[in-house]
């Protein structure tokens, strides 16, 4: 029996359900919203699972189930070595953000990465520790840091309203995802650099939980 994770709530879960039913299988709760058990129709020896995006991943990893939908930006955050954990079978087309690295607005002379570094530099020089940079995506931003040879700089940890730490002076830069941009601009932060990571939904299959034939099947089923 193939255990397939959806989103268990929200937007997210809605486009999932259209996703599948566009190709034939029909995903649905099997009972009031406070039910984290499915129905599948469409699908021989599919079981649904509902579970929170952020929760997918490690279930994945663990092989507890078969397949799950989630943003790749929680995939790459959450699991150390990825793709020996889980294999990309499909983008699903929504679920679209960027994980971005942003400033205040006012700050004019910062628009390049290259203007950030020499500002963190300037920054540790004048105040005696590294700027601050508010993130829940300790993984993704420190290795691209890494790799664009910025160095001058801590993580401080956010998990909800990361867009406001830098109003509450508890940090000078953010790094987080982010889709339209609106929420960035009400909180007077711009945008600096290419992303990150540039996310979206995706179909994902657990190495861990074998039975990669009856997956196989499935991912045919759908057209994948």
């Amino acid at each position: 029996m193939i255990r397939l994770g959806v989103p268990s709530k929200g937007r997210l879960m809605e486009q999932t359900f259209d996703w599948f039913a566009a190709r034939g299988v029909r995903l649905s709760r099997a009972g009031s919203e406070r039910e984290y058990a499915g129905r599948v129709e469409g699908a021989a020896n599919v079981t649904l699972v509902l579970l929170s995006a952020g929760e997918i991943p490690r279930e994945l990893q663990a092989g507890r189930i078969h397949l799950g939908v989630t943003g790749i930006d929680l995939i790459r955050e959450k699991l150390a070595g990825w793709r020996s954990h889980v294999e990309e079978l499909a983008p699903m087309g929504f679920g679209h953000a960027d994980l971005i690295l942003a400033v205040p607005a006012c700050w004019s002379d910062c628009e390049t990465l290259d203007d950030f570094a020499a500002i963190a530099r300037d920054f540790r020089a004048e105040h005696g520790f590294r700027m601050r940079i508010a993130t829940k995506y300790h993984r993704l931003v420190r290795a691209w840091l890494s790799a664009e040879e910025v160095a001058d700089y801590q993580l401080v940890d956010s998990q909800g309203a990361t867009e406001g730490t830098v109003a509450n002076l508890t940090a000078e830069a953010i790094a987080d995802i982010t889709s339209s941009g609106e929420t960035l601009r009400a909180n007077h932060l711009k945008v600096i650099g290419e992303p990150v990571l540039q996310s979206q939904a995706t179909l994902l299959r657990s190495v861990a939980a074998g039975d990669e034939g009856e997956v196989r099947d499935f991912a045919a089923l759908l057209g994948i």
